[in-house]
C-alpha cells in the first residue's frame, strides 16, 4: 500500500516562519534605537526592500534620514580593505557617529569614514568596549568582572584596578542567582556583565555582594563534551522550594576615586532569581543622594520600599505594603517595577492592586501618608513612562481602555493629585513604548494581532513628531500566513471572559475538517498572547504548525497575567491548574460550535517550559479532550523545581502542597499519544524533572516517547532545527495521520547575540 505522505512545501513554508527565519518577513516590524547625546538623538538598523539601513533620527528637528551614503560607503570600505562589500549588507551591526565620520568595527579592525570625503581609514588602538563593561554615564570607566571581583578600566588610557579583593566562589560581586551558563557558552560568552549600577555623577559604583555559599547544589552530566573526552559533572548553586538556605545579596557603594566601600547596615536581601539593580528593583536617586531598592518577603505578600544612605550604609524603610496573596510591583516578570521616588525624596509614587486593579498612589515619604489615589477604574496601570515634576503630572501606559481587547495598552496621562486624566493615544490600538534617558519625547510601535506596526516618535502630547517605519509583511503574506482570529469566549466558570488568537491552517478552506492544537503557556508571570502584531517568543511555533495544515489555538486562561488583580490571583495556589486548562477545554469547545471545520476529535497540544508542564497535565485531566501531546522540557514536579518559581506564584506551602502540582505523582493518568523532549544540559528545568515523569510513567506501564538532546539547555539553541521537525511528525503522525514528507530536514540556524536577542524580543 503506497504511503499517504504531507506535501513537502507545507514544511518548507512552516521552517520560513520558525523564530529565527520570521523577522526576515517582516520590513520595519521592529527597531532598536541606539541612542544618541542622552537621547537627543538616536541610530537604529532596519531592514528593507533595498537590504539592512542605517538610519538617523533627530526629533527636536523632527527628521528621519540615512545615517551615511551606504553605497558610498560600501566601495571606500571595499576599496580600503580589500574585501567585497555589499550595500545591501554591510558588514557590522554597530555604528558610532563621531564629528563628521562615522565608526564601525569590520573585518578585525576599526574603522573610520569621514562623511564628507568618504575615505575609510583603519584606527589603531582603538580599545572598543566589551560585552562585559559597563559604562559610565560620562563615558570615562568602565566596571567589569574579573574573577570574583570587580575592577575598573579607564577609557582613555585603558589603565586597571581592583574596586573589590576579597570576592570568592559563590560568593562574588555583582553575581546574579541564576545564570544561563550552558547558553553564553553557545555564544562564546563566560558570564553576564556585573549587576552595577552607576552614580548619576559617575563617581560611585552600587553592586551587591552575592552569597550562595549556603545553597543547595544540584548537578548536570555533560555526556558529551565538545572536546569529545568523558562525561563531566556540572554543578550549580539552586534552592528548591522550601529549602531554608537561599542567595542573599549584601548591597554595597563603591567610591572609584577613594576606594571606599560602603555597605549597607541591614541584613542581606533575598535575591531569589535574579539580581535587583539588573531587574531595576534597586536605584540611584537622580541627584545621588540615595540608593532605593524593593524588598519582598518570602511569601511575596509584603513588598518594601528602602532607602540606603551611601554615604554611611545606613538602611531605613519609607513604604511598606502587605496583602493576603502576592504583593508585587507589576504583574509581569519582565516588567519594570511601578515605583518612582519624587521632589528630592519628599515624595513616592506606589503601584498597587488594593482596589482590585493596578493603580498609582501617592505617598508623602516623611509621614508615610497617602496624598492621593492618582489613578483609578476597572483598568489596569502595565508601565510608568515619565513623572514631569514640574507640571505635577504623569505619563504611563494602560490596558483595559480599549472595549474590545482588555489586554491592548494606551498611553495616558494624570495629574498627581488625581485629577485630569486623559488617554494620548486616543485609537483602539496596542501600544509599545520606549522612552529615552532624556525623557523628551517616546518611541511608539501601534498594532493589533491582524494590524501591522506603524512606528513613530511622539510628544507627550500625543502628536506625531516624525513617522519612523510602517512594517512591511509583503514576503509575509507570500508563504500563506494570515493573520490570527482574535477571539472572546467564556472560561470555564461561564462567567468571566478569556481571550486568545486562533490561526487557521494555510491554504484554509471552510468545508474541509481540520485537526486542532492547543498551544499553551500557563503563566502566572507572563501572556501566552499578546495584543500587538508580534507573535513573541511563543507565537512563531504557533504560527508554523498552523502552516502544516493544523487549527492552532492560543488561550490566556484564568491566572494568567495583565489584568485585574483576582483574575491573577486564580493561579495563587492552584498552580495544578496549569493556567486554568479547563478553560481552554471550554474555549474549544465553543469555537468549534460556529466552527464546524475544527475536528474536536483529534485535538493535540504542544508546549514548552511551562507549557510543557501543561502539556502533560491536560492529557492527565481531560484525556477525552486531548489526544496527543508533546511536552518541551517540562517543570514536572515543582517540588524540586526553582525555590522562585514554586514560591512565588503557587503560593508558600509544605512539600505535600506542592505535590499536588506534580506531574509525576499523576502517571497513571495520562493517556494518549506523547512525545517528551528534554536537554540534557538544561540548567533552568532540570533535565531529571522529566526523568521523574519517565520513571513513573514506565511504572503505571504507559507508552510514550522520549527524545534527550544531550548538550541541549532550556531553550533547544542550536538544534530548534531537529526539536521542531520531530515535534511537526509526531503531530502529522498521530493527528493527520500520514506520514510527514520523507527525507525533509530543516536547516539548523547559527547561534550569536543577534539571533538570541531577536528570539527572546
Amino acid at each position: 500500500m503506497e504511503t499517504t505522505r504531507l506535501d513537502v512545501s507545507a514544511y518548507q513554508t512552516a521552517e520560513q516562519l520558525m523564530r529565527h527565519n520570521r523577522s526576515k518577513l517582516v520590513h520595519g516590524g521592529k527597531i532598536r534605537p541606539q541612542w544618541i547625546d542622552g537621547g537627543a538623538r538616536f541610530w537604529y538598523a532596519v531592514r528593507t526592500s533595498e537590504g539592512r539601513r542605517f538610519v538617523l533620527v533627530d526629533p527636536k528637528a523632527g527628521t528621519r534620514e540615512p545615517a551615511f551614503d551606504h553605497e558610498k560607503l560600501a566601495s571606500a570600505l571595499s576599496a580600503a580593505s580589500g574585501h567585497d562589500v555589499d550595500a545591501a549588507a554591510l558588514p557590522f551591526d554597530a555604528i558610532e557617529l563621531t564629528a563628521g565620520a562615522v565608526e564601525f568595527d569590520a573585518f578585525d579592525a576599526h574603522w573610520r569614514c569621514p562623511l564628507d570625503g568618504y575615505a575609510c581609514e583603519k584606527v589603531a588602538g582603538h580599545q572598543p568596549g566589551g560585552f562585559l563593561d559597563v559604562t559610565s554615564p560620562d563615558q570615562r570607566h568602565a566596571v567589569f568582572p574579573r574573577d570574583h571581583d570587580l575592577w575598573v578600566r579607564s577609557l582613555r588610557d585603558g589603565q586597571e584596578r581592583p574596586l573589590t579583593s576579597d570576592g570568592d566562589v559563590d560568593h562574588e560581586y555583582g553575581a546574579s542567582p541564576f545564570t544561563p551558563s550552558v547558553l553564553l557558552n553557545k555564544i562564546g560568552l563566560p558570564r553576564l556583565p556585573p549587576a552595577v549600577a552607576w552614580s548619576p555623577d559617575s563617581t560611585r559604583v552600587l553592586t551587591h555582594q552575592t552569597d550562595q555559599r549556603a545553597v543547595r547544589t544540584t548537578h548536570l552530566v555533560e555526556s558529551m563534551p565538545d572536546d569529545g573526552g568523558a562525561p563531566r559533572l556540572l554543578t550549580q548553586r539552586y534552592a528548591f522550594p522550601g529549602d531554608e538556605a537561599l542567595p542573599v545579596g549584601e548591597l554595597v557603594v563603591l567610591d572609584l576615586a577613594t576606594g571606599a566601600s560602603v555597605r549597607a547596615r541591614t541584613e542581606p536581601l533575598p535575591i531569589p532569581l535574579m539580581s535587583p539593580i539588573s531587574t531595576g528593583w534597586a536605584w540611584w536617586a537622580e541627584d545621588g543622594s540615595a540608593v532605593y531598592y524593593l524588598q519582598q518577603s518570602r511569601d511575596v505578600r509584603t513588598l518594601q520600599l528602602r532607602r540606603l544612605d551611601p554615604e554611611t550604609g545606613e538602611v531605613t524603610t519609607v513604604l511598606t505594603e502587605t496583602g493576603d496573596t502576592r504583593v508585587e510591583p507589576a504583574q509581569q516578570l519582565g516588567q519594570a517595577p511601578m515605583v518612582r521616588v519624587l521632589s528630592s525624596g519628599e515624595e513616592v509614587l506606589w503601584y498597587s492592586q488594593r482596589d482590585g486593579w493596578g493603580h498609582l498612589y501617592l505617598y508623602d515619604t516623611r509621614s508615610g501618608r497617602l496624598r492621593a489615589q492618582v489613578t483609578s477604574g476597572q483598568w489596569a496601570v502595565q508601565e510608568i513612562l515619565h513623572v514631569d515634576e514640574a507640571e505635577r503630572v504623569v505619563s504611563f501606559v494602560a490596558s483595559g481602555l480599549v472595549a474590545s481587547d482588555p489586554y491592548r495598552r494606551t498611553v495616558c496621562r494624570a495629574g498627581l493629585d488625581g485629577s485630569g486624566f486623559a488617554r494620548v493615544t486616543e485609537d483602539d490600538l496596542d501600544h509599545v513604548v520606549t522612552v529615552p534617558d532624556s525623557k523628551d519625547y517616546f518611541l511608539d510601535s501601534a498594532s493589533t494581532t491582524d494590524a501591522p506596526p506603524v512606528i513613530s516618535v511622539r510628544g507627550w502630547d500625543g502628536r506625531v513628531i516624525v513617522e519612523l517605519e510602517r512594517a512591511d509583511i509583503t514576503r509575509l503574506t507570500a508563504t500563506g500566513w494570515t493573520p490570527p482570529e482574535r477571539f472572546r469566549v467564556k472560561a470555564a466558570d461561564g462567567r468571566t471572559d478569556i481571550y486568545g488568537v486562533l490561526y487557521k491552517p494555510h491554504g484554509f478552506d471552510p468545508d474541509r475538517s481540520y485537526p486542532v492544537v492547543d498551544h499553551p503557556y500557563p503563566g502566572p508571570h507572563i501572556n501566552r498572547v499578546g495584543p500587538s502584531f508580534d507573535p513573541g517568543i511563543f507565537g512563531c511555533d504557533a504560527e508554523a504548525v498552523a502552516a502544516l495544515g493544523f487549527v492552532v489555538v492560543a488561550v490566556d486562561g484564568r491566572g494568567t497575567p495583565g489584568r485585574d488583580k483576582a483574575f491573577h490571583d486564580a493561579s495563587y495556589g492552584r498552580y495544578e491548574t496549569a493556567g486554568h486548562l479547563d478553560d481552554h477545554v471550554a474555549a474549544l469547545r465553543q469555537l468549534a460550535e460556529t466552527r464546524p471545520w475544527m475536528d474536536l476529535d483529534r485535538v493535540g497540544i504542544f508546549g514548552l517550559s511551562g507549557g510543557g508542564f501543561a502539556t502533560v497535565r491536560a492529557m492527565a485531566e481531560f484525556p477525552d479532550v486531548y489526544k496527543v501531546g508533546v511536552s518541551e522540557a517540562g517543570n514536572h514536579d515543582n517540588r524540586y523545581y526553582h525555590l522562585w518559581w514554586a514560591e512565588t506564584y503557587d503560593g508558600p506551602a509544605a512539600e505535600a502542597d506542592y505535590a499536588r502540582s506534580s506531574n509525576v505523582e499523576i502517571a497513571d493518568r495520562i493517556e494518549g499519544k506523547l512525545l517528551l523532549i528534554h536537554g540534557g544540559l538544561d540548567d533552568n528545568v532540570h533535565p531529571h524533572l522529566t526523568l521523574r515523569l519517565v520513571d513513573r510513567l514506565i511504572a503505571a506501564d504507559k507508552d510514550f516517547d522520549l527524545l534527550i538532546v544531550p548538550r541541549a539547555e532550556h531553550a533547544f539553541f542550536g538544534y530548534e532545527h531537529y526539536v521542531s521537525r520531530r515535534r511537526w511528525d509526531f503531530l502529522v503522525r498521530h493527528l493527520m495521520g500520514i506520514e510527514p514528507p520523507e527525507g525533509y530536514r530543516l536547516t539548523p540556524a547559527a547561534i550569536d547575540a543577534e539571533l538570541i536577542a531577536d528570539m527572546l524580543g
